[in-house]
């Protein structure tokens, strides 16, 4: 969905070619891989703050263009170049920290017109190792994690964009995601405060399952200029865009399917509502989730070697 929105910018008259991309590509660099071969995009840069991952992440670079810097986010994000437009992607594998704050007001306060952010944090319940950077002396042998501990951990690293008067029921299981909603947006539209001519234009608000359950929301640093191209741009037409925070996520819900039914659903699709495929049990409404996403689907097959 992020490379199908790219490619709605460009063809809008935002030069995505000229981009540099700056994200976490660990030792798979799926996204580089993507935005390289279907976008073009050369300049890609991929942070990792693991040392003993280096070698690994070296072997696995893709192409000779990625740069590769063994440093954390907070290291490389003030560095980034002012002269040209950046995608940058903190696709952070935990729950919200403050330090992921700070990163967010970083990008914000350097990344110059046209430069779009996105975030991605866990939204499950912090774990015992989580918890432990706001009380030390919690013992997990003794105490069980809830909404309790769940609301002092938010207080810890984000108090300062948590809503007024919440209570130990506001960061039940269940409320956490909404939590984490409000603190990226506060982050987002306090962070452009200090630069009064510019202003951050929402755009991504993904609600999904990896093996957790993850969140992405992400915009672009926007003037003039950049607001009347992304205007007359075709991304406000596309399913998964959110063009404010205020609205629900996109929900990626994929179904269970084999290959020979996603065979038979794509020639199906885009179906009606309320349309089921008559060779095999499927609710409408999977069927309708896979129609929202289908386009978006990567095909996977096993390979005997």
């Amino acid at each position: 969905m992020i490379i199908d929105a790219l490619q709605r910018l460009a063809t809008a008259g935002f030069p995505i070619f000229d981009y540099q991309y700056t994200g976490f590509g660990a030792i798979y660099f799926v996204d580089f891989i993507m935005l390289h071969k279907l976008l073009g995009m050369n300049r890609l840069l991929s942070l990792e703050q693991d040392k003993s991952l280096e070698n690994r992440v070296s072997f696995n670079k893709p192409f000779s263009c990625v740069d590769i810097k063994m440093v954390p986010a907070s290291s490389e994000i003030p560095s980034l170049s002012r002269d040209i437009r950046h995608i940058v992607w903190l696709d952070y594998d935990g729950v919200l920290r403050k330090d992921f704050l700070s990163d967010i007001q970083s990008a914000i306060t350097v990344l110059p017109a046209g430069s779009i952010l996105l975030v991605t944090v866990d939204v499950e319940p912090p774990e015992d190792y989580d918890y432990k950077q706001v009380d030390p002396d919690f013992d997990s042998s003794k105490n069980v994690l809830g909404p309790k501990q769940w609301k002092r951990y938010f207080e810890h690293h984000a108090s300062g964009y948590l809503g007024l008067g919440l209570s130990e029921g506001d960061f039940g299981k269940s409320e956490l995601l909404q939590r984490s909603i409000e603190v990226l947006k506060g982050a987002f539209t306090r962070s452009i405060v200090a630069r009064p001519e510019l202003e951050f234009l929402p755009m991504f608000h993904f609600d999904y399952r990896d093996s957790h359950r993850m969140l992405t929301m992400g915009g672009m640093i926007a003037g003039p200029t950049e607001r009347r191209l992304l205007r007359a741009s075709t991304i406000d037409a596309a399913i998964y865009y959110r063009g404010d925070f205020g609205t629900q996520p996109f929900e990626i819900n994929v179904p269970r399917l084999t290959r020979k039914e996603r065979v038979y659903l794509d020639r199906e699709m885009p179906c009606p509502d309320g349309w089921s495929p008559k060779e095999f049990d499927l609710d409408p409404d999977k069927a309708r989730q896979y129609r929202e996403i289908y386009r978006f689907l990567p095909a996977f097959a096993e390979i005997l070697l």
